[in-house]
């Protein structure tokens, strides 16, 4: 095997040499064009790359490139390769026209590239959106954006989404597949460093973009004390002003001292909603309460963070209430005991 990719390369090297045809090799693939030379005007419409696949893992773009330019203008080609440099038994051909890709398909799929070898053309599925998962609740939707500019490149929009059991998720949707394959491999590689956790990087599931989609439309609140949900979104009293004095005198009455409050906004939903990360920490308590709150931009003469704030504290109180009734029915039932 080692012989015969030694020759195949060989092969290559000499044709190139011979066409003059450059190939430029980056993240894990190999490509030609995008554009090819002589190339006027802009890229092809979308939807005119297919997926080639059960290639031999000798065979290299001297057969590949004329064969699949045998059926149509070809724009680009791409050939994923291993670590030792041979093909990874794949690869993605776009074409100048949708007639040229499906003329392809119809011509070359199942073609014998060797006796007993028939190769698989198809529809390439251009996945463009990637899931990242493991995100600490913390990260901004504005500091992710800017650290990924710093590392992929054609990125569309960043949208981050609750998950309860893995942080925050975030959606990434790229330009061109090509540029999310590329991001995927980068990511994958570690070179997105956010907080001291490990995150994960896969194509963006349609059954769980779906459950996103539906989500979105319904913004929710939720408190975080050790992972769990510990109670539901309350909506604004009409004695906001009054909130954080009731809270801070119940804290004073069980000896704990006022409450510090932290908040950062990391996300906006396309109904305006903004989405606030709150930390209240009580020096006396065992440990910060985090909550994710839901604040509207309609309010006069109070900032998006105080409301923000405001609605922690209700909360808050809400919990607190909740746990003095499960005091007093312990007391209670520990008197009724014989």
């Amino acid at each position: 095997m080692d012989q015969q990719n030694h020759q195949g390369k060989m092969s290559l090297h000499a044709w190139q040499k011979e066409m003059g045809i450059e190939l430029v090799q980056i993240n894990g693939q190999r490509c030609y064009g995008g554009p090819p030379p002589g190339w006027v005007g802009g890229p092809p419409p979308f939807g005119t790359e297919v997926y080639i696949a059960r290639l031999p893992q000798d065979i290299y773009e001297n057969t590949l490139i004329p064969l699949f330019q045998s059926v149509g203008k070809l724009y680009e080609f791409r050939l994923m390769l291993t670590f030792s440099g041979l093909n990874r038994g794949f690869a993605y051909a776009r074409y100048a026209s949708l007639q040229d890709a499906r003329r392809a398909i119809a011509t070359l799929h199942r073609f014998p590239l060797r006796p007993g070898c028939a190769i698989v053309v198809c529809w390439s599925t251009q996945k463009r959106e990637l899931v990242i998962s493991g995100l600490g609740v913390s990260v901004s939707q504005q500091e992710l954006g800017a650290r990924l500019q710093m590392v992929t490149e054609g990125i569309h929009s960043v949208t981050l989404h609750d998950s309860p059991y893995q942080g925050q998720l975030v959606v990434l949707k790229y330009k061109s597949h090509k540029a999310a394959a590329q991001a995927r491999k980068t990511l994958m590689e570690g070179n997105l460093r956010l907080g001291k956790a490990g995150i994960r990087v896969d194509w963006l599931d349609p059954q769980l973009k779906k459950n996103l989609q539906l989500c979105e439309e319904k913004p929710s609140s939720g408190w975080l004390q050790g992972g769990e949900s510990l109670a539901e979104p309350v909506a604004p009293s009409p004695l906001l002003q009054s909130v954080l004095g009731s809270l801070n005198m119940l804290c004073c009455k069980y000896g704990l001292r006022t409450p510090v409050f932290s908040t950062k906004c990391v996300q906006v939903n396309r109904s305006g909603w903004k989405k606030f990360w709150c930390q209240v920490s009580i020096p006396g308590f065992n440990a910060p309460i985090v909550c994710f709150t839901w604040v509207l931009s309609d309010r006069q003469g109070q900032s998006e963070h105080d409301e923000a704030k405001v609605l922690a504290a209700l909360n808050l109180l809400q919990l607190f209430n909740e746990a003095l009734k499960m005091c007093q029915l312990i007391q209670a039932a520990a008197l009724l005991k014989p």
